[in-house]
């Protein structure tokens, strides 16, 4: 977990950035402020295989810009396009907030393609399924030869992230809003609902993430127990799991 933080950076951590590895291949799941500089105490830049990014609000994909200066100007290419699936929009959102034209945009240095229901990437079957928030946002599962993983992204409740994440030894869930407080519809889960989509996929383990720095992730983890029976982790920047094994 290279940066959990909700909604913006913390003081313990970057905002949204998961690195994924097996047999070699090391995909990312997003890549939101902050991320880029903390990703580099674990992977060499130029190693990286794929990214991909859950929706396009800057706490899940803005250090694509980073990247993109470090495989330009920096020794971080690896001698090739790095495949970027996200949201449709994503090369132009990234060219635009980095001053770029649309055409080409960063298209010489990322390859960027249209997040499919269904796709192999590497050791990985990927999954996704559309959420509840106001932009296009999508949960993502990998599926490997080790487990499998769910993470949510960004969403408010719905049906299809307990569908998606049936039967995954680790779910990676959002909890950003606090259970009892007036929190708008479709936009973030609180910790008590987190914890009934662990329930009702019957996963093996939960881990509530995207916790915004005015919140506790421990309180967010404390709620989601009450309803989930299994283990429950509170995301940390730096936390290693092996899933499945």
């Amino acid at each position: 977990m290279v940066g959990c933080a909700g909604s913006m950076p913390g003081p313990d951590g970057p905002a949204s950035c998961y690195l994924v590895e097996q047999d070699g291949f090391r995909l990312l799941l997003d890549l939101g402020n902050g991320a880029l500089g903390a990703l580099m105490r674990y992977v060499e830049l130029a190693d990286l295989d794929a990214v991909v990014l859950s929706h396009l609000h800057s706490d899940h994909c803005i250090d694509l810009n980073a990247l993109y200066v470090a495989r330009v100007y920096g020794p971080y290419s690896g001698g090739r396009r790095l495949p970027v699936l996200g949201p449709q929009s994503a090369a132009h959102r990234l060219a635009d907030a980095y001053g770029l034209r649309r055409d080409p945009g960063m298209t010489g240095t990322f390859d960027f393609r249209t997040l499919p229901q269904q796709v192999d990437i590497g050791p990985f079957r990927l999954r996704t399924a559309r959420m509840a928030h106001p932009v296009e946002a999508y949960a993502v599962r990998l599926d490997g030869s080790h487990g499998s993983l769910v993470y949510s992204g960004d969403t408010g409740p719905n049906d299809d992230l307990p569908a998606l994440a049936e039967g995954a030894d680790v779910l990676l869930c959002e909890a950003s809003f606090v259970h009892g407080e007036d929190n708008p519809a479709d936009l973030h889960l609180t910790g008590v609902q987190a914890g009934e989509v662990a329930a009702r996929s019957g996963v093996g383990t939960l881990v509530v993430t995207h916790v915004p720095p005015w919140n506790d992730r421990q309180v967010a983890a404390a709620e989601a127990a009450t309803v989930f029976g299994g283990t429950v982790t509170a995301a940390t920047a730096g936390l290693v799991l092996d899933v499945g094994r």
